[in-house]
């Protein structure tokens, strides 16, 4: 392998220091348990054949002597039988030192990358090399350092037997032990070489991967089910699938025949050296110039040093793979988020004063050439509802992420009170609203606990709870369900219940409305309510907003008749403002889109009456 390949391998192996960082982390005291115990282990095989050549050559003596050489014989076999007794209890104690180490190791990995994925920047989401990130850090996280520390372990272990054996061996002849080396040199190499390749061509098929993954998640979810069966999508996409693992695994295949071809024939090399050693102990044997004792403890040594050797240089190769993959792990838990606390964050109030303002906002989603802001200016008066109401993609929700540091513009601010929101620390700014987002998360927990997650830094009660379901509409759903509030949510689990779509959404209201933010922002919070429930849930929004500043983002103009103030949203900019009458009497876009509302909705109306005629 020439000098430019070699460099980028052992770059590779700056992994390992920081696995067993990480390992020490987890479970220093198990780690220290773990290594006294290798390290015993490692030196018990060295006596056993210390005591075997002892065995033999005692027996060899008490030939011909009789019963009375017994003694000597009896007590080199009880020290024999001793050390594989202890080296059996030193196993199975290891076997426990190891699993929790594995689990503590186990759990600590998983906190890390549980706490990355959620604290990344919305922009990595948006990222497909994100995706490619996360699939190899997670496709590994939970295996790869723990068999790292078991190659690790072995190496230790195996080497102290291996430098033990090898002294044994030396006084012997002095090319014993070279020729313990050369006999595995050529397993080790081929293991390099071929580590080396299966990690590239793994490397290389992450998207083919993720793509076979994504295929087998369209097949078996539930959300897709009913879609996929009506327009026959099974066999495509399972055609697709078998046409994607084809490939990868006639790649995966061929890559491995290639493997056991090339260490087959480093196999032979190693049993012919290992052959001419052997050979020539006999030889020795046969001359005289060893006792029989010798010659077992050659044996011995020479075979066990050739499976150490051979196992000792896989443990490299296994290392050397397991760190290959760990530098994706670790690349991962590196990612760097742009949206972070400032070096000095400001306090933040407690309550708005002033209200919250958009100076000349520009924003573009990652990736995306088109503007969603383009120089945007909006005010949001403090302690006044405030509607905004736009096409689909006008911007309206990329309002309520902006201002929640979900991103950040790329030119202008948005303040609180004057202060740019930047200057605050992401909890307390986050602490100080409270939201409805446009696909609300559907928790599979219990009814209560779905609503107390929006305020969990305290325990919420449940009269607060139960305040918040009616706030939102909710209550009255609850309490048809099996156990009202301790109803278990979701399918995922036994026992549970599902919701409706428009159920769930009021659900995620009663979560926003549970915290007591100074600012409320709620994205289409009406969508899945008929037209006789708005009223009166607007009513109940006005109570609960009351000295709250609360932009309520809708496309129901039924619903933002009753803001304070409401802003047309169009391609990025605000192109009329005003009171519903103010709005109607201007007799722009927002009159031209009530009056074919209002026209839908009496002719629905009709309608439905004369259904019912």
């Amino acid at each position: 392998m020439t000098a430019p390949r070699l460099r980028p391998l052992i770059a590779q192996l700056s992994a390992i220091p920081r696995a067993l960082r990480l390992v020490w982390d987890a479970a220093a005291g198990w780690t220290l348990a773990w290594v006294a115990l290798l390290i015993v282990q490692g030196l018990l095989p060295v006596l056993t054949v210390f005591l075997t050549r002892r065995l033999v050559d005692d027996v060899v003596a008490a030939v011909g002597v009789g019963a009375q050489s017994l003694g000597p014989i009896a007590i080199t076999a009880a020290l024999l039988v001793g050390g594989l007794l202890l080296s059996e209890v030193l196993q199975s104690v290891l076997e426990w030192v190891r699993a929790a180490q594995s689990e503590l190791t186990r759990d600590r990995i998983a906190a890390l990358v549980q706490a990355k994925s959620a604290s990344v920047d919305l922009a990595f989401y948006e990222s497909p090399d994100y995706h490619d990130h996360l699939h190899r850090a997670r496709d590994e996280a939970g295996t790869r350092p723990l068999a790292l520390l078991e190659s690790l372990g072995n190496l230790l272990q195996n080497s102290i037997t291996l430098a033990a054996m090898a002294a044994v061996l030396l006084p012997y002849a002095i090319w014993l032990p070279l020729a313990l080396l050369a006999s595995t040199l050529p397993a080790l190499l081929v293991a390099l070489r071929f580590d080396w390749r299966y990690h590239g061509w793994w490397q290389r098929t992450t998207v083919s991967r993720r793509w076979a993954e994504y295929y087998e998640w369209i097949l078996s979810n539930a959300e897709g089910a009913a879609e996929v069966r009506l327009f026959g999508l099974g066999e495509h996409f399972r055609q697709a699938y078998q046409t994607l693992r084809r490939r990868l695994r006639d790649e995966r295949l061929q890559l491995l025949r290639r493997q056991i071809l090339a260490r087959m024939g480093a196999g032979v090399v190693g049993v012919l050296i290992g052959g001419a050693a052997l050979a020539w102990m006999l030889w020795r044997a046969i001359l005289g110039q060893v006792t029989l004792g010798d010659l077992a403890l050659l044996y011995q040594a020479f075979n066990r040093g050739q499976d150490l050797m051979r196992s000792l240089l896989s443990d490299v190769g296994q290392i050397y793979s397991n760190s290959l993959f760990l530098n994706h792990l670790f690349a991962f838990l590196h990612l760097e988020s742009r949206i972070v606390d400032p070096p000095a964050p400001e306090p933040a109030p407690t309550v708005i004063r002033e209200g919250i303002a958009f100076h000349n906002v520009t924003f573009r989603y990652p990736g995306s050439e088109r503007a969603a802001l383009r120089d945007f200016s909006l005010m949001l008066p403090a302690g006044r509802i405030v509607a905004l109401v736009g096409a689909n993609g006008a911007g309206n929700s990329t309002l309520i992420k902006l201002l929640c540091r979900c991103y950040d513009p790329e030119a202008g601010q948005i303040t609180i009170d004057g202060v740019d929101i930047r200057r605050f620390a992401l909890a307390d700014l986050r602490r100080m609203l409270t939201a409805l987002f446009q696909t609300p998360v559907p928790y599979h927990a219990t009814a209560a606990d779905n609503i107390a997650l929006g305020e969990v830094s305290q325990p919420a009660t449940m009269d607060a709870i139960e305040r918040a379901a009616r706030s939102a509409g909710a209550d009255e759903t609850i309490r048809k369900l099996p156990q009202r509030y301790d109803t278990l949510l979701g399918k995922w689990f036994a026992e549970g219940t599902e919701l409706s779509g428009g159920e769930w959404q009021r659900l995620a209201l009663a979560r926003a409305f549970l915290r007591q933010a100074p600012a409320i922002l709620l994205d289409e919070p009406t969508s899945a309510m008929d037209s006789w429930s708005e009223a009166d849930w607007f009513e109940r929004l006005r109570e609960l907003a009351q000295d709250r500043t609360t932009l309520l983002i809708t496309h129901r103009f039924t619903i933002a008749m009753r803001a304070d103030v409401i802003h047309v949203l169009d391609d990025g900019q605000i192109v009329e403002s005003g009171s519903h009458a103010e709005l109607l009497a201007l007799g722009g876009r927002y009159a031209a889109s009530w009056q074919s509302q209002i026209a839908a909705r009496e002719k629905h109306e009709l309608f439905i009456d004369a259904a019912l005629g």
